[in-house]
């Protein structure tokens, strides 16, 4: 099997020759450990292309390397960045006043100016199963927008100015999602920070009420295009878990570590492919090569079918030994 083969035998329970690898690093180890990402790599190479219009292949996020200080984003948002190479937080959110929203327009130039043809070269010229760089997150960019704890009250409170940002999103994300299903790559990617460490961030009642809806558009333009649904959340989301399979959601990324990973495979394994991960708060960076090896054993045990069902990945972030990234790969490849 090649790459591409792989990766949908996987998401189709469908016995591919090996799990599938995707590795994430940090943009501080691919710019400061390149040495170290680079043997890594040609040890365990992946099965997966992030393919974007604007950016090198191979980068699922298009944020590039980040020095310390603070920046201004496309959408007006300004951010302060504390630590070099990782990504930093708002400071100044765009609609921080509800007075500035009547003459806010989201930017729309990101989208006019996709190169489509660069897609769709790069998808044409490689066997990888390639997934689309360019990130649908629509409750993570009103937090960016308006500010988390302003976001919160907002749907506390379920004001007028808070359905019509949302409105505005659901279109903008719409309309690249629209050009996504035009180009030649396999899936599409959305992601959503909806956890904490220990449940939601939201009432999952409330979830449902607002997001799902949202969530099931634009898993059904995806599917109607013949394409497949990558969503990532970080945090405890195990209460929405079935929404998201529901909704069509074919591989969730999640911190399963977490979460209950042994109540998760008994409640979705068949119904949905694990896309990750090795715990990434404790056990990467803090841990012993051989309890990286217990951790990767206790996902296989739990949620891996000789069908498929489980992508190899874990996030490499800017501390975490390169012999614990390592033995990530190494353990999935045993017997």
């Amino acid at each position: 099997m090649n790459s591409r083969e792989r990766v949908i035998a996987t998401l189709n329970y469908d016995h591919p020759d090996r799990l599938p690898r995707d590795i994430w690093a940090l943009p501080y180890v691919r710019e400061k450990r390149s040495d170290e990402y680079n043997i890594l790599i040609s040890q365990y190479p992946g099965d997966f292309l992030g393919v974007s219009p604007d950016y090198p292949p191979g980068i699922y996020f298009p944020s590039s390397f980040q020095e310390i200080g603070t920046y201004q984003d496309e959408w007006g948002s300004v951010w302060q960045v504390a630590e070099a190479g990782i990504i930093g937080e708002v400071k100044k959110p765009a609609l921080d006043n509800w007075s500035k929203l009547s003459q806010y327009n989201p930017p729309w130039d990101l989208i006019k100016k996709r190169r489509w043809d660069n897609v769709n070269r790069i998808c044409e010229q490689s066997n990888l199963f390639t997934i689309c760089g360019a990130t649908v997150r629509i409750f993570e960019r009103m937090q960016f927008l308006r500010g988390t704890e302003n976001l919160f009250t907002d749907i506390a409170f379920g004001t007028a100015e808070f359905r019509q940002l949302l409105t505005i999103l659901q279109e903008f994300y719409l309309e690249d999602l629209y050009g996504w299903c035009k180009s030649n790559v396999d899936a599409i990617y959305m992601m959503d920070d909806w956890g904490t460490n220990q449940q939601l961030l939201i009432n999952p009642r409330t979830w449902r009420e607002i997001f799902k809806p949202i969530y099931q558009q634009f898993c059904n333009v995806i599917h109607s295009a013949g394409k497949y649904v990558f969503f990532h959340s970080d945090g405890n989301i195990q209460s929405i878990y079935g929404d998201l399979i529901e909704v069509g959601v074919n591989a969730i990324n999640s911190q399963l570590f977490t979460m209950d990973i042994e109540a998760l495979g008994l409640d979705y394994k068949g119904k949905v492919t694990f896309w990750g991960e090795i715990d990434r708060q404790h056990i990467l960076p803090f841990g012993t090569p051989q309890e990286v090896r217990q951790a990767v054993h206790r996902v296989r045990k739990a949620l891996h079918s000789e069908k498929g069902g489980v992508i190899a990945q874990c996030e490499w972030g800017k501390f975490d030994p390169i012999e614990n990234i390592q033995m990530v790969y190494k353990t999935w490849l045993e017997e």
